[in-house]
């Protein structure tokens, strides 16, 4: 019998970064994939992506629609409940998460609860955002199975308390095959425009309108021709970016995208003069192209990055001076790194331990190791 892999995805981002993994527990002959769609890919404003994902031919097992309109920690208690129903339905031997998501930890608290063991990718890392640090070392605590990107994330969980036989340190699945899944996007001249990936950090809609609005003026001035702008995810405060990307839309300058394949976006990351904002994209996969990456604010902070990020400050006068650095009077810079998040065989590895790992009373029952 197969072992049934229940992934919980709730964002375009995740759902594109684990797609190598989803493919190798597809091919893996003693597994079998279930799909769980929630989050951002069940809301109209972000593009309703669960179609995106029944369109590139992946069979969704179940829906859960993320609630709109109210505070985080009713919605997500909205959703455990949601998600352990389609649980005890779909009977999964293993769920697997990844990140610091808030629909990750949901998923991870209603698995836990119902006696189902929960693998998580790239627990350990660090990453300041709103909420992420916290519900990231959470989920690694309800988590039975580590799946770290890099050896000191390993070194982390380890140090949380968890089994070394449970720390499985396989690289980012985002890394795998990338840069045979790169595409030139069409409209847009390679180095001749930035990419622009701003998430909220703050719940405050008017300062991310403020930051969103202050990014995008430095780029008109003193960037490249092109400006390719992509939707923040659903935190707190992203309708105030939301906002200034609408607004955005109206300059000839500007290509405006509230959701993309992900092909198409590395295929951007990949021919970008450089990258913006405050996206992991920029941390993880962009140096696997050289691509320079400007890292504004607090977001990311902590987060383990190659020699081609530099980070700045909101203030003007900051982001000023590395837009001209990382334009360079038109002739912007390339950045030869080795990419600190490997490897490219993250999703052989991680379905290969999915496949083989014991589901027993040893896996079930944790104990903190000091």
């Amino acid at each position: 019998m197969t072992r049934r892999i229940c992934f919980v995805t709730g964002t375009r981002a995740e759902f594109g970064l684990m797609r190598s993994a989803l493919s190798a527990i597809l091919r893996h002959p003693r597994l079998t994939l279930q799909l769980l769609v929630t989050g951002m890919h069940t809301q109209s404003m972000h593009g309703y992506t669960a179609d995106s994902i029944r369109r590139d031919g992946w069979k969704i097992s179940a829906l859960v629609p993320w609630p709109a309109g109210k505070s985080l920690g009713k919605a997500t208690g909205l959703a455990v409940a949601a998600l352990s129903s389609q649980f005890a339905r779909l009977k999964p031997d293993i769920v697997l998460v990844v990140g610091d998501r808030v629909e990750a930890f949901a998923a991870a608290a209603a698995a836990h609860l119902d006696g189902i063991l929960v693998a998580h990718v790239h627990g350990g890392d660090r990453a300041l955002g709103q909420v992420d640090d916290s519900l990231r070392h959470a989920i690694t605590k309800l988590a039975h199975i580590h799946f770290p990107a890099t050896a000191e994330s390993a070194r982390r969980i380890a140090k949380l308390g968890e089994d070394p036989w449970r720390i499985q340190t396989v690289g980012s699945p985002g890394i795998d095959g990338i840069l045979q899944a790169a595409s030139a996007f069409p409209g847009v001249a390679p180095r001749q425009f930035a990419l622009l990936v701003l998430h909220p950090a703050d719940s405050d809609e008017k300062l991310e309108y403020r930051r969103a609005t202050t990014i995008l003026k430095t780029l008109l001035k003193y960037g490249p021709p092109g400006i390719v702008i992509v939707y923040p995810n659903n935190d707190p405060g992203s309708r105030g970016i939301i906002r200034a990307w609408q607004a955005a839309a109206k300059n000839p300058r500007c290509i405006v995208h509230r959701d993309m394949a992900r092909p198409h976006f590395l295929g951007l990351m990949r021919d970008a003069a450089f990258m913006i904002g405050n996206s992991s994209a920029g941390i993880i996969e962009a140096a696997s192209f050289g691509t320079s990456v400007i890292d504004v604010g607090d977001r990311q902070k902590g987060r383990q990055r190659s020699g081609n990020v530099q980070w700045v400050s909101y203030s003007p006068n900051a982001l000023r001076r590395a837009v001209t650095l990382a334009w360079n009077g038109g002739d912007p810079r390339r950045s030869a790194v080795r990419n600190v998040y490997g490897g490219g065989d993250a999703g052989k590895r991680m379905a290969a331990f999915l496949a083989t790992v014991p589901i027993d009373n040893r896996s079930h029952r944790k104990l903190i190791t000091h």
